[in-house]
C-alpha cells in the first residue's frame, strides 16, 4: 500500500482482515539517515550503561525517547502517526519504543519465536506496533519471520509449523510494517558483516499502563521545545493524577486531558 493513497477505513479493513500493513519506502532519506547515526550513538550508550556487549539484549535501545531527537520528531510524522490513530483513536499513547537492530554476523533476544502481546479481545484493537525499517531488510541481514494470519490463533504454533508457513519480511529502507503484535513472528539472523538497524514503535490506548513511565523517565530533559502533539504521544497528557491539586487543576494543566478511547 502506498501511504499517499492512506485512506483510514481502508486501512482498518485491511489491517483486521490481515493483521499487517505496509507502506513502502515512506520516510524521508534525511529522516533515515538521521536515525541510523542517532540510533548507533543510542546503542552504543546502552553498551555503556550494561558494562560491555556481552548481554542479551544487545542491539536493542529499550526506551529511545531517552535519546530525544529523531525518537521524538517521528511523532511529528504523518506516516506513523496517523495509521496509529486510525485505529486507536487520536488519543493513544506510546507503550515501548525499541530498536530492533541485528549486530553484524549475529542474531539476538528477538530470534525466538514470540508474541508481543498475551491478549486477544475479539473484535477489539488495544495495541498496534510498527517496524520501521532503516536499512534494506534481506534474508542475509536477518529479516523478521511473520506467520501471517496467526494473530487470530489462540496458541502458538509448533517451530515445524511456524518455519513452514511463515514469510520473511523483506523491504527496503523507509518501509513501515503495522502489525498485530498478538502475530507471531520471530527474527532472523543476520550473517552480513554490517548492522541492519530498525526501530519498533507500538501504540496503546491512553487507559493503558506503558512498559516505562515514559514522563518520569524523561522529567530530567529539557522538553520546552517539543511540540504538544509529540507530548501527548509520549503519555505527557495521560497521566493519573497524584493528588487534589492536580486533580482539580485547569483542563490545560491537567496531566490527564484527552478521552479514554
Amino acid at each position: 500500500m502506498s501511504f499517499e493513497r492512506f485512506h483510514q477505513d481502508r486501512f482498518a479493513q485491511e489491517f483486521s482482515q490481515n493483521g499487517h500493513v505496509v507502506f513502502e519506502r515512506c520516510l524521508p532519506e534525511d529522516f533515515i539517515e538521521r536515525a541510523r547515526e542517532e540510533l548507533s550513538r543510542a546503542i552504543a550508550l546502552e553498551a555503556k550503561y550494561h558494562g560491555g556487549t556481552e548481554y542479551q539484549d544487545y542491539g536493542m535501545v529499550l526506551l529511545c525517547a531517552l535519546y530525544g531527537g529523531v525518537f521524538w520528531e517521528m511523532f511529528e510524522l504523518p506516516q506513523i502517526v496517523e495509521p496509529f490513530n486510525a485505529l486507536l483513536g487520536e488519543g493513544c499513547i506510546l507503550y515501548s519504543q525499541t530498536s530492533t537492530s541485528m549486530p553484524p554476523d549475529s542474531g539476538n533476544y528477538a530470534t525466538r519465536i514470540h508474541v508481543d502481546d498475551a491478549r486477544i479481545i475479539p473484535g477489539y484493537c488495544s495495541k498496534v506496533a510498527a517496524l520501521i525499517a532503516l536499512d534494506d531488510f534481506s534474508e542475509e541481514n536477518g529479516a523478521t519471520w511473520f506467520l501471517e494470519g496467526s494473530h487470530q490463533m489462540p496458541s502458538p504454533p509448533s517451530e515445524q509449523e511456524f518455519y513452514a508457513k511463515a514469510k520473511r519480511f523483506t523491504c527496503p529502507a523507509g518501509t513501515i510494517r503495522f502489525w498485530n503484535p498478538r502475530t507471531w513472528h520471530a527474527g532472523g539472523r543476520n550473517q552480513t558483516a554490517f548492522w541492519r538497524h530498525a526501530l519498533t514503535a507500538v501504540m496503546v490506548r491512553p487507559y493503558m499502563k506503558q512498559r516505562i513511565d515514559v514522563p518520569r523517565a524523561l522529567s530530567q530533559l529539557d522538553l520546552s521545545e517539543v511540540s504538544p502533539q509529540v507530548m501527548q504521544k509520549l503519555g505527557f497528557h495521560a497521566q493519573v493524577p497524584a493528588s487534589y491539586d492536580e486533580y482539580y487543576a485547569p483542563p490545560e494543566k491537567r496531566k490527564w486531558r484527552q478521552k479514554a478511547e
